[in-house]
């Protein structure tokens, strides 16, 4: 296959991909070495980063993915608005969700102590929107579940791994952007939690963002 057949192939399958195409399974289809598809896409990220393309080639959790640019996300968003309702969560949600990425593993009564309120609801709301996963039972006593942000977290957010986590002064910001901006918080619950605040947690920053820093997907826009 000649460079420009493979660079070709290599956008192709990205752009078909419903979740982010490892290296291994590209150079698979491709039939090449993966150092050689490592290498194309390089150029193809490179192309992508370019000022007069709407898409750019990120690499998010493991794998390779089409996102639009931040400098698009508002009209993408007005046309995704379009076509069908924005992910809803309360600000609970976000606020256990918050919890959850930067104490996990962590089990419920944990969360619970720290937001103050019953959250098994808004747990099983989360794990209902696959933003989070179980990761197994705490062994204490009584061996309760221990609970993970997931891959589909990574993805939504557009986040390489989890050492890419902004401040959790900037985490609502970044939810209410790779939710759907406003639009994607529902109204807060009767008994919604005083919102977090980073000593409650007693963590720091990991990185810093901003909303631009979250990517769209754009091939599943519509879906």
């Amino acid at each position: 296959m000649e460079r420009a057949e493979l660079k070709a192939a290599i956008e192709a399958i990205i752009y078909a991909a419903d979740e982010p195409a490892t290296l291994e399974s590209i150079a698979e289809a491709c039939r090449v070495e993966k150092a050689e598809a490592r290498a194309v896409l390089a150029e193809l990220i490179a192309a992508t980063a370019a000022e007069d393309r709407g898409v750019e080639i990120r690499e998010v959790a493991g794998g390779y993915r089409l996102y639009t640019k931040p400098q698009h996300h508002e009209v993408v968003r007005r046309f995704i608005k379009s076509l069908q309702p924005p992910v809803r969560l309360t600000m609970p949600a976000l606020e256990t969700l918050a919890v959850i990425a930067y104490k996990q593993p962590i089990t419920l009564p944990e969360i619970n102590e720290i937001r103050g309120v019953n959250c098994a609801g808004v747990v099983q709301t989360l794990l209902e929107k696959r933003l989070i996963t179980t990761a197994g039972r705490k062994p204490v006593l009584g061996r309760p579940i221990l609970y993970r942000t997931s891959r589909e977290f990574l993805i939504r957010f557009g986040l390489s791994g989890l050492d890419d986590l902004p401040s959790l002064k900037e985490f609502e910001q970044l939810a209410r952007a790779a939710l759907g901006s406003e639009d994607g918080v529902a109204p807060a619950e009767p008994e919604s939690a005083t919102p977090l605040q980073p000593m409650a947690l007693g963590v720091e920053s990991r990185a810093e963002a901003s909303t631009e820093a979250v990517a769209e997907r754009s091939h599943e826009a519509g879906s």
